[in-house]
């Protein structure tokens, strides 16, 4: 080699680098500031799989498999454990620090079907599940790579009669189950595969779903490439953690599956969301924030960039709730696209439920053929579970200590082509919570109604606001 093809060799290996771990054009031009996220760094090590005698045919569970790999890798300080080409059955993973697992093109992690697997070894929550992938307290951890992950969620979710075709609910019925009286509801209970149900109830197993991804506590996360799909419950949920990177992902799930929400940060601080892709059941791009942990640092939804990804199916695009308990700040969401969501821009709240929202920008979302409203504020929503009675919740003064308050929201530069409802919002009478909230410069063709706001509980900031014909299709234009 020349001196000087040795020097553009070492150029072009730095450019590489540099354009794998930086982030910061994600960051330019901010219209409030952003804490950018670091480059999550993986020490070199690396093992395959097959090391540890697991064998990807579908069949083989290589549960013990990935547990040695994680555990040799940790031995040494950390590193990559490679999933080559195969379908590789397993139960539950946990990650520890300073690890990856990167999935070859062609590798399937498929979760087992054996519910037994994912019962907790102690008796902290037992009413829940062990997640198929987790982690708690980890720093460095990462999931890389183009192959898929699947959580087999369809024999752990309920599925409601009347989002399924004749067909579907012929599939879903011929795996056993059980459906309810009413025929409205299926459970996945007592299948026809043999393996055992851990509940002594369809209704009490249907609590114990768990999520396909679900980090704790954990500092510097990188999740790229990987498909995440059929997730028993939520897909991609980091809770309580820092410095998180979710880039180039896909997310999706069918699109009735109950509570299949795409990515959700619930009180996570300093995190990018960039060209991810998600197609699900239940809402797509979503900041949560929960009760206050005692000894935990990490509350409320704070520094988040969420940029040019695409959602198709969900109930919404981009969400906010329904906890927002902790509060939502310093937050940019732009140059995102809505394509057949339920609703554009959610925001959902209720008594019990609610925080404070503050330094807020949305700009530059193009959607079309969405279901719903374009954007809606909503502060009367009530979490229900599968077969929920339906009754209104009993109101304590304790749960209107913690009402919604969405304010210092700003949304510009939105484009909807195919809405019922462009822009609704209601409050809750004789409190303060939805007010401060400036839409500008949007472009929003509807159906039935430019708007369906409250006048005396929703406090909304528009400029001038056009309607003309187009087409089947009225239109509403904010400047």
């Amino acid at each position: 080699m020349t001196p000087r093809s040795y020097l553009l060799t070492l150029v072009l290996l730095a450019a590489v680098s540099m354009q794998a771990g930086d982030y910061s054009k994600y960051y330019q031009n901010l219209p409030t500031p952003v804490k950018a996220v670091e480059e999550v760094v993986i020490p070199k090590n690396e093992v395959t799989l097959t090391d540890f005698s697991a064998v990807g045919d579908g069949i083989w569970v290589c549960t013990e498999a990935f547990k040695k790999g994680i555990s040799q890798l940790t031995k040494q300080g950390g590193g990559r454990l490679n999933v080559p080409e195969g379908v590789w059955l397993t139960g539950p993973i946990q990650l520890k620090d300073n690890i990856e697992i990167h999935l070859d093109k062609n590798a399937i992690i498929y979760f087992s079907p054996d519910k037994r697997l994912y019962l907790k070894e102690d008796d902290k929550a037992p009413e829940k599940a062990y997640p198929c992938i987790r982690a708690s307290k980890a720093k460095n951890i990462a999931i890389t790579g183009e192959g898929i992950i699947d959580g087999g969620g369809q024999r752990w979710r309920p599925v409601k009669r009347s989002k399924m075709s004749d067909t579907e609910w012929d599939r879903y019925t011929d795996m056993g189950g059980m459906v309810t009286e009413k025929g409205d509801l299926w459970y996945p209970w007592q299948m026809k595969n043999g393996l055992p149900d851990i509940a002594d109830t369809p209704q009490k197993q249907e609590a114990m779903r768990n999520d396909l991804l679900r980090f704790e506590q954990c500092e510097n996360i990188l999740l790229e490439g990987v498909t995440f799909q059929n997730s028993p419950r939520f897909h991609v949920h980091p809770c309580y953690s820092k410095n998180i990177i979710i880039d180039g992902i896909t997310v999706r799930c069918p699109w009735n599956a109950q509570n299949g929400d795409g990515i959700d940060l619930s009180d996570c601080h300093q995190a990018l969301i960039v060209n991810a892709t998600v197609d699900v059941g239940d809402d797509g791009l979503c900041m949560k924030s929960g009760s206050q942990k005692k000894g935990w640092d990490i509350w409320g939804c704070q520094d988040v960039l969420i940029q040019d990804n695409t959602v198709y199916h969900a109930h919404g695009g981009f969400v906010l709730g329904s906890e927002t308990i902790g509060g939502v700040r310093d937050m940019v969401v732009r140059h995102n696209r809505f394509v057949g969501t339920d609703v554009g821009l959610r925001f959902k709240s209720g008594l019990g439920r609610g925080g404070k929202t503050e330094r807020m920008y949305i700009s530059d979302i193009m959607m079309a053929d969405i279901a719903g409203e374009a954007i809606i504020f909503q502060c009367d929503y009530v979490n229900r579970a599968a077969g929920d009675d339906g009754k209104e919740p009993i109101i304590t003064e304790e749960m209107k200590k913690r009402a919604p308050d969405f304010q210092d929201i700003h949304i510009s530069r939105v484009v909807c082509w195919g809405c019922e409802t462009g822009i609704k919002a209601s409050g809750i009478p004789g409190m303060n919570c939805v007010h401060d909230i400036d839409i500008s410069d949007c472009s929003i063709t509807h159906i039935k109604a430019a708007e369906d706001i409250d006048g005396e509980t929703a406090k909304l900031t528009r400029i001038r606001v056009t309607r003309s014909k187009v087409r089947d299709f009225k239109y509403l234009q904010v400047k």
